[in-house]
């Protein structure tokens, strides 16, 4: 099992830049696949990001691609998502999530692991 906590949210304009990290707990971190999902209010939650456990292959969803990177350190039990180009309709609580499945995935549901979230505000 592994527990996932978020920071590095908060309020930045269009155009700005923010880190997100995800600190996990346990021993096995390097074992699971992590992904980053956000919901804005009022819609469903969605795919942004994942990537493998050794870091070497990332999938995104299409309106992060270019703008978005997601990475990790295994050594630190934690994994990034470096946004950049931030739109104000990027604005949504992000969260990050974990799996052990043999590839990466963008539904939420095959992610039995969740942190609480993050907030990320981009005004125009």
């Amino acid at each position: 099992q592994v527990q996932l906590v978020e920071s590095g949210g908060g309020l930045v304009q269009a155009g700005g830049s923010l880190r997100l990290s995800c600190a996990a707990s346990g021993r096995t971190f390097s074992s699971y696949r992590m992904g980053w999902f956000r919901q804005a209010p009022g819609k469903e939650r969605e795919f942004v990001a994942a990537i493998s456990w050794s870091g070497i292959s990332t999938y995104y969803a299409d309106s992060v691609k270019g703008r978005f990177t997601i990475s990790r350190d295994n050594a630190k039990n934690t994994v990034y998502l470096q946004m950049n180009s931030l739109k104000p309709e990027d604005t949504a609580v992000y969260y990050c999530a974990a799996n052990l499945l043999a590839s990466n995935s963008p539904r939420d549901h095959e992610y039995p692991y969740w942190g609480q979230g993050t907030q990320v505000t981009v005004s125009s």
